[in-house]
């Protein structure tokens, strides 16, 4: 008898082994068990995607696109998080599958700079989606006009450890500024910045997002500003050294700023939706030919889908890699070879 439940025990052991040896999916994440494998046929049906704050344009205009990318197979739970960084480590914690985040920011990560200790590469760039200008705003009684002029100047570069405060950093040592002894640092939020702005205490700042920006846009109504142009010597050495910056001509159609009467010379980011590596290349490449078909409707949805613009989708990447998935798509249309 005992030889028997000996044998009989091995043969449910073999049993159960096989068992799961034919199984590829996964548990406790948020892929609802299904496979991980980026080559898997399964796909993961419910694909969390890290945004911003919920007041912010990141939540919304993902919101916008989510829905839209919906299909039978698999839907989008768009969450609130902290931002670029935080979506990327979501991503590599397995919290997300899908984010959007500053072009420069997914950079420092993949090289594990600027606020990350180590890199992270589990995930790729899927498409840059809309410009985020670098914007250097100054009051007109500062006298300010160029970069060279904000040397002993007061000037709030952003919160310490955000991309605007590196942004900062950059643009000043393409100008041949540092920014701790050359300039008057104050670290500030956009809200900050422009209230400082407004009652004289600094004479410029530092603010990188989608224009029109709601906290320049409101400091116009009551304070004449600038929009200082950076200068093609500054704006060529910028985006020579980071491959993240493109070239931006701010006009008064463009940022919708009264106070901007000329082409003004500066640089922009941008906003770009990234993918975990586990995700399957046919799921990416559903997902990244979904958004550029369905982008009239995205662009009804949200203001921000007017300057998706297809040809420069992966122009401004960097050292992240385009999904596989991703990059079947663009070659079959000509946007890549």
């Amino acid at each position: 008898m005992k030889k028997f439940l000996a044998v009989l025990l091995a043969a449910l052991m073999l049993f159960t082994l096989a068992a799961c040896g034919g199984n590829n999916a996964t548990d406790g994440n948020a892929t609802d068990g299904n496979a991980t494998d980026g080559n898997a046929a399964e796909v993961i049906k419910t694909i969390t995607a890290g945004t911003g704050g919920t007041t912010g344009t990141y939540y919304a205009f993902t919101t916008a696109v989510g829905q839209l990318l919906n299909t039978d197979a698999y839907t989008f739970n768009v969450i609130s998080t902290g931002g670029s960084q935080a979506n990327i480590e979501m991503i590599a914690d397995g919290e997300a599958q899908f984010a959007i985040v500053q072009n420069d920011v997914m950079n420092y990560a993949y090289e594990g700079t600027n606020g990350f200790a180590a890199p992270i590469t589990d995930f790729s760039a899927i498409a840059c989606v809309y410009s985020e200008v670098c914007q250097l705003v100054a009051t007109k009684s500062s006298g300010i006009k160029s970069l060279a002029d904000l040397k002993g100047k007061t000037v709030a570069v952003g919160d310490v450890g955000s991309g605007v405060y590196y942004n900062a950093t950059q643009i000043l040592e393409a100008a041949g500024l540092d920014i701790d002894t050359d300039i008057k640092k104050v670290t500030a939020s956009f809200g900050d910045s422009a209230q400082q702005l407004k009652d004289g205490s600094i004479d410029a700042a530092f603010i990188t997002a989608g224009a029109p920006t709601t906290a320049i846009t409101d400091l116009a109504t009551t304070t004449d500003v600038v929009l200082v142009d950076l200068g093609k010597d500054v704006i060529d050495s910028l985006i020579e050294k980071y491959s993240f910056y493109e070239k931006f001509e701010a006009t008064a159609d463009n940022t919708k700023y009264d106070f901007v009467t000329e082409t003004t010379s500066t640089v922009a980011i941008k906003a770009t939706f990234v993918v975990t590596n586990d995700m399957s290349d046919d799921q990416v490449y559903e997902i990244t030919k979904n958004l550029w078909e369905k982008q009239a409707d995205i662009a009804v949805a949200h203001a921000k889908g007017n300057e998706m613009i297809k040809e420069n989708a992966v122009a401004a990447v960097g050292k992240v890699p385009v999904h596989p998935g991703a990059a079947r798509y663009y070659q079959e249309i000509g946007v890549i070879a």
